[in-house]
């Protein structure tokens, strides 16, 4: 299996920006814990992150012509406007799961809607770091039904 791991705006900054809600580990350090997940799963791992959501767009489009059989992706604040990043995800027959660190339900309303869902195989908020490896379990679980 080939996963990539999608993060966009502002996931650059974990660790500095607000560590309260989004924890104190670096982007590398929830990259290597992914890896340390996947790893013994013989799951191969990319990562991309970008502020840009045409970057994302092109990423999520490209994703089947390099191999990637699924997608985690943490789309930041676009999950709650980019009727873009829906459209994309809809346009690909890449399954993709949705993660967010913080528990978005618990935080401003505006987070309690995400328009990324319906095209998403499923979503996990609020575990951290442990998100990610969640979603990226889960979607292998997809992946292998």
């Amino acid at each position: 299996m080939h996963i990539l791991i999608l993060n966009g705006p502002n996931l650059n900054l974990l660790g500095q920006r607000e560590p309260q809600i989004y924890g104190t580990n670096t982007l590398n350090q929830m990259e290597e814990s992914i890896k340390k997940v996947a790893q013994p799963l013989n799951v191969q791992v990319d990562f991309f992150q970008s502020n840009s959501e045409g970057a994302i767009i092109d990423t999520i489009h490209a994703a089947k012509d390099k191999g990637i059989d699924g997608i985690v992706l943490n789309a930041g604040a676009y999950t709650h406007y980019s009727y873009a990043i829906l459209d994309a995800i809809h346009a690909v027959t890449t399954p993709v799961v949705e993660v967010h660190l913080s528990p978005i339900y618990q935080r401003e309303a505006f987070r309690h809607h995400s328009v990324i869902a319906p095209a998403c195989i499923g979503q996990i908020s609020g575990f951290g770091i442990d998100s990610y490896r969640l979603g990226l379990l889960a979607l292998l679980n997809d992946l292998e039904k």
